[in-house]
């Protein structure tokens, strides 16, 4: 059968248990909308298609909170991300540093306030979270399909082992990071590219000294790369075209180069001496697939303010740049029942990148499983809520969504000043 062919496929699909909000991906941003969305009140369906919470940020291995502070001591980002950077370091090793342990540092400070901690010990405690919450979890499911009647989404078709069903909801949070459900349904999207890169967890006598020497169970783990390609594509192959992400080719092409490369890497290593302590589960795509949002952020939105912000974030990357998410970006008005949350709101080139990121993600999360409520509330469509409404629920959850003038550099002097993070 050649690839332009087709079947007819007709089948009967049983439905499930109805729900006010479905979120589909349980990355960071996924988690954050379902708890919102539920502790608003609403009934919530979190869909994971793997078997643990918390995706690039657990299974994918980039297991670090970036800065949630300008570079210069004041905070920026709170609400939800500060609550799970806090969690994942509870009950596991951290890199918090000092000065921000107690809260905003006094006095002025180029330390950022950054988090390294055990990936799958925080993926286990979002699961406590969630259930303690009361929102219903489905591991090993995945969303096939919505089902759209015009631009209005009835629900979704989730596979699982119990075969495929059809579960109905009122409002749908795509937090799958690809904008699995929202291009699925016809929304328009934005095509990203991802560079040649692939890293695993590496324990090694050496690190068990350091380990020993300083008492302290994160100095056990290093990286192991396949592709050593960094965020803004330098040591990406020459000649290699970037992955899309969103085919099972171009997933299958991305895994395989990178599992054998990263393979001939270690084999010229002493085997006893080493050996590989978690390799990652998901592909360490950052940039697939986004909407094409009613507005799209872009890096020159620098120092702007949005009328319509959910919440102030920082560059992970520069000192000083200072950026806000318009929820416009969240939302194609012509839907009126599906919201994009965590990496698929709508960025542009290193816009994008500025969204994506840990913190600023569980901050779109949080926005769009507040406002998911807030149009049942109101009966409105998801685009059309009232924006003062959400605002004030995201600040009363601690969310700061505005930035302060004040922390505009004078001239910019010094604004933009790139620190090489472990992150990148």
């Amino acid at each position: 059968m050649d690839q332009t062919s087709a079947i007819d496929c007709c089948e009967k699909i049983p439905v499930r248990g109805t729900y006010d909000v479905i979120v589909a991906g349980g990355g960071v941003a996924g988690v954050a909308a379902a708890l919102a969305a539920r502790r608003d009140g609403r009934t919530v369906l979190l869909l994971e298609k793997t078997c643990l919470l918390g995706g690039l940020g657990t299974i994918g291995l980039v297991n670090y909170f970036v800065p949630l502070c300008n570079g210069r001591g004041v905070q920026i980002i709170r609400g939800m991300a500060e609550e799970f950077l806090l969690l994942s370091a509870k009950y596991s090793y951290d890199t918090i540093p000092e000065v921000w342990r107690a809260g905003q540092p006094q006095k002025p400070t180029d330390i950022r306030y950054v988090c390294r901690y055990s990936p799958q010990i925080f993926a286990l405690v979002l699961t406590e979270l969630l259930r303690r919450e009361g929102v219903d979890l489905s591991f090993d499911s995945q969303v096939s399909a919505p089902v759209m009647e015009g631009s209005h989404c009835r629900g979704v078709i989730v596979q699982s082992k119990s075969g495929r069903e059809f579960f109905p909801a009122g409002m749908i949070v795509d937090a799958t990071g690809d904008a699995d459900v929202l291009r699925r349904a016809g929304v328009p999207v934005i095509q990203g590219k991802n560079f040649h890169t692939y890293y695993g967890h590496s324990v090694s006598l050496d690190g068990c000294r350091n380990a020993l020497q300083y008492g302290d169970i994160g100095k056990l783990y290093g990286a192991v790369f396949g592709g050593e390609s960094d965020l803004y594509g330098r040591r990406h192959p020459q000649g290699m075209p970037p992955y899309d992400g969103t085919t099972r080719e171009s997933v299958n092409d991305y895994l395989i180069s990178n599992q054998l490369a990263l393979l001939e890497r270690i084999k010229e290593d002493d085997r006893r001496t080493r050996d590989l302590a978690t390799l990652p589960t998901m592909c360490q795509f950052r940039t697939t697939c986004c909407i094409k949002g009613s507005y799209t952020l872009k890096e020159e939105d620098k120092f702007r303010h949005f009328e319509d912000s959910v919440g102030a974030i920082c560059d992970f990357d520069r000192r000083d740049y200072l950026y806000e998410i318009p929820y416009r970006a969240m939302v194609d008005q012509s839907f009126d029942n599906l919201i994009a949350a965590g990496r698929c709101v709508s960025g542009e080139g290193y816009g994008w990148d500025v969204l994506r990121v840990i913190p600023p993600a569980i901050l779109s999360g949080e926005a769009a499983g507040f406002a998911a409520s807030l149009a049942l509330r109101t009966g409105s469509a998801i685009g059309a809520i009232r924006i003062a409404d959400l605002q004030s629920k995201l600040a009363e959850n601690a969310v700061d969504i505005h930035f302060d003038d004040k922390l505009i550099p004078s001239g910019n002097a010094g604004a933009g000043e790139r620190v090489e993070s472990e992150h990148i």
